[in-house]
Order: structure tokens, then C-alpha cells, then sequence
């Protein structure tokens, strides 16, 4: 038997994801401005806001029932909820705006970020893992490959600024 999953609600938990990522960048780049990390956090917001995008117009372009794969004991739809639930900035819009003014330093700033990509490809990658048409794999593949890109981004300056054994 083939049950429902639901891409609809997986595509908007993914844009409520980025939307809070682009929050978080926005915020951080401009409290920290003009240090050097506030440079790279200004340009992680304009990827996010790109992402944003693409996933909108993923969504756009679902038909107007649900997607369906075998999933007969609903473990995906459940287990996406889960992650989404557990992400650092997928929560009660009050708990993140908490999670930011905890930030009081470049570094608390920079290891936030590191958190929220994290979980942002472990989440992206079951979206991937749920998707039925190749054609959507392929397109969440892509901004798994640009959320580890920002991992790289962020390790790198974390690194330059605090050193690997901070």
C-alpha cells in the first residue's frame, strides 16, 4: 500500500529553515559589523535567501495533492518532523529570537552557524531521501552540496579567527 508523504509540508518546514538561516545571517553580519566575520555572514544571507527561493519555487511547482511513497508505517513523514523539530532554528519563532540574542561574540556567532548548517543538510538530506521524482533529488542534492559549502566557509573562519584548537 502506498501512503501519503507529504512534500508540501517538507518544502515549507525547508523555507521556514532558510528564512530563519537568512534571519540569523542578517542579524549576525550586522551585530558584528565591521568585523570580519560580519563579510561572510552578509554573503551566507544572500545564499540563503537564494535557497529560500529555490525551494519556493519547488513548492510552486507541486502538484496540488500530495506526493506519495511506501511508506506503510508513515516513518518518513514522522521522522522529518522529527528532524525538522530538532533543527536550531526550525522552532517557536520566540525560542529563536532567544537562540540570537544568546549570541554575544564572533565565536558564539560562527559555532551557531556551524549548528544550523549541520543541521540543515542532515535535514535536506532526508528531504532528498523522501522525494519521489529524480528531478527533486537532484535539486535538493544541489543545496545539500551549498549548505556543506557554507560548513567549509565557516569552518575556514572560524579557524582564521579563533584557531582549530579554540
Amino acid at each position: 500500500m502506498i501512503y501519503p508523504f507529504n512534500a508540501h509540508e517538507a518544502l515549507k518546514i525547508a523555507i521556514s529553515i532558510e528564512d530563519n538561516g537568512l534571519k540569523f545571517y542578517r542579524d549576525a553580519a550586522r551585530r558584528f559589523a565591521p568585523a570580519p566575520a560580519s563579510i561572510v555572514f552578509d554573503r551566507l544571507a544572500q545564499e540563503e535567501e537564494g535557497h529560500k527561493a529555490h525551494f519556493q519555487a519547488m513548492l510552486a511547482a507541486l502538484p496540488d495533492e500530495a506526493e506519495s511513497v511506501f511508506d506503510p508505517a508513515n516513518e518518513m513523514d514522522q521522522y522529518l518532523k522529527m528532524m525538522a523539530g530538532m533543527h536550531i532554528f526550525q522552532q517557536d519563532p520566540e525560542k529563536v529570537d532567544r537562540v540570537l540574542d544568546g549570541v554575544r561574540t564572533e565565536k558564539d556567532a560562527i559555532e551557531l552557524a556551524i549548528a544550523f548548517e549541520k543541521d540543515s543538510v542532515m535535514f535536506f538530506v532526508q528531504l532528498k531521501e523522501a522525494s519521489a521524482e529524480m528531478s527533486d533529488r537532484i535539486s535538493v542534492d544541489r543545496l545539500i552540496a551549498e549548505e556543506a559549502r557554507h560548513l567549509r566557509i565557516l569552518a575556514r573562519e572560524y579557524n582564521r579567527l579563533f584557531g582549530s584548537g579554540s
